[in-house]
């Protein structure tokens, strides 16, 4: 190793933690960019010394990033919420009750909003970032996160840290630079950013790291998990968080130790109002016992610890003037109702527009334009009009605001179905309905083509290229780089082409990017019936009830010659579903869709790959717990193709339980009342002839 890169790698990693974390740099922006430059050049130079985890990888790369599933060594288990004080008390009762009457702190800490995280970290080097995903599984995404400055890459040398443990916190993006992003995205045209905790989603997501350094994210953490043989260094929370602060984490200074309810009431009666002045989003307290062996005690519900709570704030108001109503058209054609407003500061953010949701609540408001009105965040998000303040109403006030009878964006008459509040366009030539199913279609639980992306496929549109899913399999790659370039804001020649006899196409060899499209299309032919029946976007058929219907019926043809009888017949389908699929199937367009996709080769009928004659035939079966040799998801696709049925929760008609590491202990209990047999992972195999 060169020392003079070791010497520039420590230095700037000091440097780093000074800025982003202590927010006390002791070296000039100018002095660290030469540094950091030396830095580059010197790595440049010695490729040998190349380290994942050096302060000039901050800077990102250009390198598409496809996120794997990988299964948490812990789940990641949400947290029971409350709005209100007295369910606090209710909560203090409930862990007095667990504990027997011993006494115990309670740990208070904000709550920010944004996207969980966990770190896990080895020899003091950071290894592997997940999002928590479904709690069990979530995605890699540690390339992007090394690009975090607050985040340590290399922990802080002379202080003492486990060989390995893992660390939990919030991504989260600053107000800052949250107001930043979307100043340069409206001054672009492009779609702006609804909240922090979104932008922070969406960047943490992005495929290219080097949007993730630009966007400036940052980082709380609040929970460490360290191996038990820790001991005498593992019996705090709040210790455990001061500890890691110490390693180069950024750990909220608001954090209290709490030793009465009375306490726990004065804090959250503080940062209900202090939390406004915060650099970042926050939308409540939480509240965790102290005490990591009675924490263990307490133990979990099948979807939340019992040692912890949070508590949410009430949503702030903020009254404004509603200056016009809009009306949007989703992929259903369902007509949303869109408030625009004089922009009012709202729970940290400049609100300007409020879903009305649909005619009833219109009317039940009494809305005339130029009302004042009040204006809720929702969970702190979502902004909503709650009201008007009829009282100030002038003799200038405008028209009483109505819904509208025909689609704003192709003019045919709207109807609304009966039983619903809706109102939709029925039209399925309208444009927004066009690209919405599209977007759809390509979604990852549809056909799973997530090299395109709803902006690429607007642009497609836009420029006539694709109208129907069926137009995505027809483009030729020479097509597909035209467009691309198109996309990215200039035609220009592709600088090499190649022929490619057997496709009769010509291949951009320069832009790879290209290929990346077409190959995720051509995939997508072998995406399976269910997933295809979901993808079609028929009203009421979720995932669920796409999978139940395609399992009945085993084929496309047989569900387009069903009558409402034989679809009421599946498992989850009443007659308003049965009804939707009906008339779906009654649509030439969508007919002539199917036929399309046919031709192209797409899955139309289920493999009937099931062995009926398999140990798990006809039986009704819970996953639960974490394990070793395939993925839950997994488990589920084998289940299902030996003739097993995969259920969410216990009953007294559960076959059996496939319990991996860490199943949950209300799941364990209830397994053991009801005399369920619980099966660890090893025997499932072994039951299905994999043992080896």
């Amino acid at each position: 190793m060169n020392p003079r890169i070791s010497e520039l790698r420590a230095m700037l990693h000091r440097y780093n933690h000074q800025y982003y974390v202590e927010n006390a740099p002791s070296i000039s922006d100018q002095d660290f960019d030469k540094l950091m430059a030396e830095l580059i050049t010197l790595e440049q130079n010695h490729p040998e010394c190349y380290d994942p985890n050096s302060p000039s990888q901050r800077v990102g790369s250009d390198l598409s990033i496809d996120f794997t599933q990988v299964t948490h060594e812990h789940p990641m288990l949400s947290l029971a919420n409350t709005y209100n004080r007295k369910e606090v008390g209710d909560f203090y009762d409930r862990v007095m009750q667990g504990l027997e009457g011993e006494p115990f702190e309670v740990c208070a800490e904000l709550k920010f909003d944004g996207l969980s995280i966990s770190l896990i970290y080895e020899e003091g080097r950071l290894v592997r970032a997940l999002t928590r995903g479904d709690g069990l599984q979530g995605d890699d995404v540690t390339a992007n996160v090394r690009t975090i400055r607050s985040i340590p890459l290399v922990l802080t040398a002379g202080e003492k840290w486990p060989a390995r443990f893992e660390i939990r916190g919030e991504i989260l993006m600053p107000w800052k630079s949250f107001d930043r992003l979307n100043a340069e995205r409206e001054a672009r045209e492009e779609n702006l950013f609804a909240n922090p905790r979104n932008a922070a989603s969406g960047t943490l997501k992005s495929k290219d790291s080097r949007v993730v350094a630009q966007r400036q994210l940052d980082a709380y953490f609040y929970y460490l998990i360290m191996d038990e043989s820790e001991g005498e260094d593992n019996k705090s929370h709040y210790d455990n968080m001061q500890k890691a602060k110490k390693w180069g984490f950024k750990v909220s200074e608001a954090m209290k130790l709490c030793r009465s309810q009375k306490e726990v009431s004065d804090y959250l009666e503080y940062w209900d109002e202090e939390r406004k002045s915060l650099p970042v989003a926050t939308d409540g307290v939480v509240l965790k016992v102290n005490n990591l062996a009675q924490q263990s005690r307490l133990g979990y519900t099948a979807k939340s610890p019992r040692w912890a709570i949070a508590y949410k704030f009430q949503a702030e108001r903020a009254c404004t003037r509603l200056n016009e109503v809009t009306f949007q058209v989703g992929r259903t054609g369902a007509i949303t109702p869109v408030a625009n407003m004089t922009p009012v500061l709202l729970a940290g953010t400049m609100v300007k527009r409020a879903s009305l949701h649909n005619e009833d609540i219109i009317n039940q408001l009494d809305l005339h334009i130029g009302d004042q009105v009040y204006v809720e965040k929702a969970g702190e998000i979502i902004p909503q009009i709650v009201g008007v303040a009829s009282e100030l109403r002038g003799k200038d006030i405008g028209d009483k605001v109505t819904f509208i009878t025909h689609c704003p964006e192709c003019g045919t008459p709207l109807i609304r179905y009966d039983g619903e509040a809706a109102h939709y366009c029925p039209n399925v030539n309208c444009a927004p309905q066009l690209k919405g199913r599209i977007e759809h279609f390509i979604s990852r639980d549809a056909m799973n083509i997530m090299s395109l992306g709803p902006e690429v496929v607007d642009k497609y549109f836009e420029n006539g290229l694709v109208r129907t899913p069926t137009d995505l399999f027809r483009l030729t790659l020479h097509e597909w780089d035209k467009q691309w370039y198109l996309t990215n804001g200039e035609f220009q020649a592709p600088t090499l082409f190649a022929p490619l006899e057997d496709k009769h196409v010509m291949i951009p060899v320069s832009q790879r990017s290209t290929q990346k499209i077409l190959d995720g299309i051509d995939k997508a032919k072998s995406v399976s019936f269910d997933r295809l029946l979901y993808a079609l976007g028929i009203r009421f058929v979720g995932k669920v009830v796409a999978k139940n219907i395609a399992r009945h019926f085993k084929s496309m043809t047989a569900l387009r010659a069903a009558t409402l009888e034989d679809i009421v017949k599946v498992d989850g389908v009443g007659v308003v579903i049965a009804q939707s699929v009906l008339q779906y199937f009654r649509q030439p367009d969508n007919l002539k869709l199917i036929d399309d996709l046919t031709h192209i080769g797409l899955q139309m009928a289920m493999h009937d790959t099931m062995q009926t004659d398999s140990a798990l035939a006809e039986k009704s079966i819970v996953i639960s717990g974490t394990f070793i040799c395939h993925s839950r998801e997994e488990y589920k696709n084998i289940i299902e193709s030996h003739g097993g049925k995969n259920v969410s929760s216990i009953s007294s008609k559960t076959s059996f339980v496939l319990a991996g590491d860490s199943i949950g202990p209300s799941k364990r209990e209830k397994a053991k009342k009801l005399g369920i047999p619980l099966v660890d992972e090893m025997s499932f195999l072994k039951m299905i002839g994999e043992e080896n």
